[in-house]
């Protein structure tokens, strides 16, 4: 498996719009997406930070896995992603090692790329996401 870099950070948010421009005027980012993963229940809106990218999650129901981690954490970095070559023999290496997955198979996320999500319980309590640019 090879990691190639840090491709973004998951930062979960209650209200987008009002963290959208706390993330443009006083930070001096600038948004240059937004977009809605309708199967995770999850509004996103990314930023440039030098090299890496954060990511705003909100949910948009009750229901998303983001609303749940809001509820028992509040707002907060929710994930971090790495970028990989590729994502099937990475998940299938990671879980050979004993890594339990949320994902066995990668699924379609934001801006195209193809995830997948390793269990917090086998990685020290951090949310890790797998991505590749296909």
């Amino acid at each position: 498996m090879e990691l190639s870099h840090i491709e973004h950070i998951g930062i979960a948010v209650k209200n987008l719009n009002a963290a959208v421009e706390y993330y443009e005027n006083i930070l001096g980012l600038k948004c240059y997406a937004i977009e809605e993963v309708k199967d995770q229940k999850v509004k996103t809106a990314f930023f440039m930070a030098g090299q890496t990218k954060i990511e705003l999650l909100e949910a948009t129901s009750d229901e998303s896995p983001v609303a749940k981690f809001i509820e028992k954490k509040g707002e907060g970095i929710h994930h971090i992603a790495f970028a990989v070559k590729n994502i099937d023999s990475a998940l299938q290496e990671v879980e050979q090692k004993g890594v339990r997955l949320i994902d066995k198979q990668p699924r379609k996320g934001a801006e195209g790329l193809d995830i997948g999500f390793l269990h917090p319980k086998s990685t020290f309590g951090v949310l890790t996401e797998f991505c590749e640019k296909k």
